[in-house]
């Protein structure tokens, strides 16, 4: 039985973010420690999205999220080729359900564009017919570099890469708490073979999880902690098939991107995330929350059979402002900011964070080399 154990580097968290940045600290990095709460890698946020690859449109220019996600999806299209990751390009249409919404799509045009997105491309009434006959709208802005990737694979992949590096795995370890020290950290798990672990660099990438374990660390002043908020998402789903080839999106709403038509690699349709504020996580999908899918849906997809979708899964957005707050930015705290040597804290990385998540390792990477 180990008491103490050391590593270089722990990473808390096995989402495709923790396991994006294990890979890139393990290639630099002697000892690689991944510590991840649940049986295996991906259940929480990982699991729970829509799986796209987004293009980088909806962002601030210059803002952490612009920046990641148009260089992930760079990377992560070229990642997923040579590793053999299934992957489609399916490109995603964002409608006008209305003619007051197409000023919507120029700006949303103009913000792409601003980002780097240089592929999008305005489509009128008749076009949007051409592409997608079903669609009843007043124009769309087609996005062709927009996909959907293989979630599962990917994350199995870049566990394969750090392990190949050396990097260890410790699932079922909830971090408890961490101590800052005169040579890095000690933290201590809920694992008796592994109560207390030592390391020079610690990255919190705990997701849902992040804020609490920044609380717990005794050294990190708290002032440099934000508050956590919790967003619920619920997809409904179609049976049978549906007659679209693009991913189809509204025009966002102060939530989000809408409730959206996603395909998965099989071809069957989802529909979501909505957005309920919650106060504790909770993945259950209330079967009576059908009937204000179906009213979002209609607004696009006249033919929308009646009565047909059915309770998918839920997924909970980990956010950093609250209900009603201009959208923030992706958070990555260093000690340029805490003032904490080789402490890395990831916050609010929700959407896009699929897609971002191999450019926010070089980040954090960078991040490192630079402290």
């Amino acid at each position: 039985m180990i008491d103490r154990e050391s590593a270089d580097v722990v990473v808390v968290g096995a989402g495709v973010v923790g396991l994006s940045v294990a890979r890139a600290l393990a290639q630099i990095y002697s000892e690689v420690l991944i510590l991840e709460a649940q049986r295996s890698f991906g259940m929480g946020t990982s699991a729970r999205g829509s799986a796209v690859i987004h293009a980088g449109i909806y962002y601030p220019r210059e803002s952490l999220k612009a920046r990641s996600c148009v260089r992930g999806r760079q990377l992560l299209y070229a990642y997923a080729a040579d590793r053999g990751i299934e992957v489609r390009k399916t490109g995603k249409l964002i409608v006008a359900c209305s003619s007051e919404e197409l000023g919507a799509l120029e700006s949303l045009q103009l913000q792409g564009q601003a980002n780097g997105v240089a592929d999008l491309l305005p489509l009128t009434r008749q076009e949007v017919r051409d592409l997608e006959p079903q669609l009843a709208v007043h124009g769309a802005l087609l996005s062709p570099s927009t996909g959907i990737i293989d979630s599962a694979g990917l994350m199995q992949s870049l566990l394969a890469d750090a392990e190949a590096c050396g990097a260890r795995t410790l699932f079922d370890t909830r971090t408890m708490s961490a101590q800052v020290t005169a040579t890095g950290f000690t933290l201590a798990t809920d694992r008796a073979e592994s109560a207390q672990l030592r390391c020079r660099v610690l990255v919190n990438c705990a997701g849902l999880g992040s804020v609490d374990l920044a609380n717990s660390i005794a050294g990190l002043d708290r002032r440099h902690v934000p508050r956590a908020y919790l967003c619920k998402g619920s997809y409904f789903a179609l049976p049978g098939p549906v007659p679209f080839r693009h991913l189809i999106y509204p025009v966002p709403d102060a939530d989000g991107l809408g409730v959206h038509l996603t395909l998965d690699l099989a071809g069957t349709a989802r529909f979501g995330p909505d957005a309920q504020w919650v106060d504790a996580i909770d993945y259950t999908v209330d079967p009576r929350r059908a009937a204000y899918f179906e009213r979002a849906v209609l607004r696009y997809w006249a033919g929308l059979p009646g009565h047909a979708l059915r309770p998918a899964y839920a997924g909970v957005r980990s956010r950093i402002v609250g209900e009603g707050e201009p959208p923030a930015d992706f958070r990555i705290d260093s000690e340029r900011e805490h003032g904490v040597p080789g402490l890395i804290n990831l916050f609010g990385i929700e959407s896009p964070g699929l897609t971002a998540a191999l450019a926010l390792a070089e980040y954090v990477a960078a991040l490192l080399k630079a402290g």
